[in-house]
């Protein structure tokens, strides 16, 4: 089987009703092509014409006229609390950091990492480590996460 398109979560048409699931983590949900088995143990093929940012609830149109929706699987993240005025602050530095963000009410979350969870507790901020689903926000560039270019003239240079 293939999947050969995407419906966007809230977008699919009336009616339409999923045949199985994927449960994917963030890392897995950036991708034109790649093999991919359902819950059910049936194996798909995902493949589109280019990259896409698949989201929590995105159903894979398959060759065959069925839906297998997207589940972001559970993965190590951190939910950050603070003040608003505190976690304002800590979303500027995860921001200029390049950082993948999911906005949540009264918190953020990102991926488990101990060297930005010390830089929030420097900033005044609470870090609860979990195992959550992680759907960052996409971005406002065209592409998403990881696909903007920079005019940084500092002459310094940086990956993503």
């Amino acid at each position: 089987m293939r999947a050969i398109s995407v419906h966007r979560a809230g977008h699919w048409p009336p009616g339409a009703q999923e045949s199985d699931a994927v449960a994917l983590d963030f890392d897995h949900r950036h991708r034109r092509r790649i093999l991919l088995t359902t819950l059910a143990g049936q194996e798909i093929l995902l493949d589109l014409g280019e990259t896409v940012r698949l989201g929590d609830g995105d159903g894979l149109v398959l060759d065959s006229g069925g839906i297998v929706r997207v589940i972001a699987a559970p993965e190590a993240v951190l939910d950050i609390h603070a003040q608003p005025a505190v976690l304002l602050r800590i979303a500027w530095h995860l921001g200029n950091r390049h950082l993948p963000v999911q906005l949540l009410e009264g918190a953020l979350r990102i991926r488990a990492d101990h060297v930005i969870a010390a830089m929030v507790a420097g900033l005044g901020g609470h870090v609860h480590a979990r195992m959550a689903p992680f759907d960052p926000e996409p971005g406002a560039y065209p592409g998403g996460h990881g696909s903007h270019e920079h005019g940084h003239h500092s002459g310094h240079h940086h990956d993503h």
